[in-house]
């Protein structure tokens, strides 16, 4: 019979400005060190101006692509963006956010994350300077 397990742990990723910034070897890592073999790994990032996703990461143009489409979709210069106070990627960092997520569940079997074969987790970087992002990460199962 197996028992219930739960894991906490945290970690920070430094950005370099606008971007995403793979994680999953992290998050492994942590699945690694929870001693679970089947369940769920939930990764959760502490910021309203980058989030996560779950993305191609074999080909470094699909991630060029992504970013070149939220510079479209959420531009910078809106002239009808009123919360600017920390300069104008301010707005556009929370909406691009909202439009991704802030958290990601994830399976786990046999003690590995369950991801596709060109999936990686990632940490999207909303906000032009470089910043700390905390993250946390929560594994239960058995």
């Amino acid at each position: 019979m197996s028992s219930f397990k739960a894991h906490t742990d945290s970690f920070a990723v430094r950005t370099r400005g606008k971007g995403t910034y793979e994680i999953t070897d992290e998050v492994a890592r942590i699945v690694r060190a929870s001693d679970v073999t089947t369940g769920q790994v939930t990764v959760f990032i502490q910021h309203t101006s980058a989030s996560l996703i779950i993305y191609e990461n074999a080909d470094p143009s699909a991630r060029t692509d992504l970013h070149e489409f939220f510079e479209r979709l959420c531009p910078e210069d809106a002239d009808y963006f009123i919360h600017t106070a920390e300069g104008p990627d301010d707005m556009p960092s929370h909406l691009r956010m909202v439009l991704t997520r802030t958290s990601e569940v994830i399976p786990i079997a046999a003690g590995r994350l369950a991801l596709g074969t060109w999936q990686g987790i990632f940490v999207f970087e909303h906000r032009r300077a470089s910043h700390t992002r905390s993250l946390v990460v929560s594994v239960v199962g058995s």
